[in-house]
């Protein structure tokens, strides 16, 4: 089959993209070309498109587009296939879908691989099919596959009223884990508590690691999901039990850390960590594949739904990256095109 003839649809598109990094302020609307789907991907109208930190840290320079992706921000979106690629299934033509991207969400108009799409199912809103995708396959990835997580086991994660953090409290709690969450403040506590977690931690007004030791009686917890990476992981290995797991996913706290050798061999740990945007195309869709048989599911019955924060016009990408930087947001911030 070859690509399809993308008639009809506007020659030119309005994306969101800065000319040099910096704060918020640099993002602002441009014109481009209408992407064309090459063999294996579609084009997707693009009804909403999920924000998130490496967008924010894209923007201020740090986070640059992996070689071949669209360096306009944005990882994951939902809307419409409006054309198809060579090789593509024709059926997918007009299907509402949600789907991780290597970059460029933030756009009338996206590029993705068609076997990394999930379909939105019939009663799932739009804006909360984009807030999906790349906290669903990071936590996935991250916590079930390189963590190991079992049913029953406890999960300490950081910065619990997050959009990972939030997707790590739902999926846990929905395979049968205990989650203990860190965060700023008595609202956010409270707000990390309704969506799920057992145990919310006011890291401003109390030691984490004490009070991982109290409520698990000194035993500690399973797993870690870090965020913050820095002088967290000497106090994260402390919260661990033996032969516990850490798995970081980012290093807001630096990326620098000390550990002490002894300990992490006395209790048999594990340290691991992983970053998804730079992962191929071929490992990428893999993972998609697994999420799709083992967690679409449970979006598909309702049993799990994204928490969601504020959606903001496209145009007005500063102000949402303005929000997250604040971290006054609890779970996800996306965009409305």
């Amino acid at each position: 089959m070859s690509e399809t003839i993308t008639d009809g649809l506007p020659e030119s598109i309005t994306v969101v993209g800065f000319a040099a990094p910096g704060p918020p302020e640099v993002l602002r609307p441009e014109t481009m070309a209408m992407p064309r789907p090459g063999a294996g991907e579609v084009l997707v109208k693009v009804a909403f498109a999920g924000v998130n930190r490496p967008d924010v840290i894209q923007r201020m320079g740090f986070y640059p587009a992996p070689p071949g992706a669209s360096p306009i921000p944005g990882l994951e979106i939902s809307g419409t296939i409006a054309a198809l690629g060579a090789g593509v299934e024709p059926a997918l033509l007009g299907q509402q879908v949600c789907a991780l991207v290597a970059g460029g969400g933030y756009a009338e108009y996206c590029i993705a691989v068609a076997e990394m799409c999930l379909p939105v199912p019939a009663d799932m809103p739009l804006d909360q099919a984009a807030a999906i995708p790349e906290t669903l396959f990071t936590v996935w990835h991250n916590v079930f596959e390189r963590g190991w997580a079992r049913e029953g086991e406890t999960i300490l994660v950081h910065g619990g009223t997050s959009g990972i953090g939030s997707m790590a409290i739902l999926l846990a709690r929905a395979f049968g884990m205990q989650v203990l969450v860190t965060c700023g403040g008595p609202e956010k506590c409270a707000a990390a508590r309704e969506i799920g977690a057992t145990l919310a931690i006011d890291y401003k007004a109390q030691d984490f690691v004490e009070a991982v030791a109290e409520f698990t009686a000194g035993k500690g917890v399973n797993l870690v999901l870090d965020m913050v990476a820095g002088d967290y992981v000497a106090r994260n290995l402390k919260c661990l039990a033996e032969d516990g797991r850490h798995v970081t996913i980012a290093v807001q706290g630096g990326v620098r850390a000390e550990l002490n050798m002894a300990e992490i061999m006395r209790k048999r740990l594990t340290l691991s960590g992983s970053t998804l945007r730079p992962r191929t195309t071929e490992f990428k869709v893999l993972l998609a594949q697994e999420i799709a048989r083992t967690v679409w599911p449970l979006f598909e019955s309702g049993e799990i739904r994204p928490v969601m924060d504020r959606a903001f016009p496209l145009a007005n990408a500063a102000d949402a990256h303005a929000r997250m930087e604040a971290g006054d947001h609890i779970g996800k911030i996306v965009l409305e095109v």
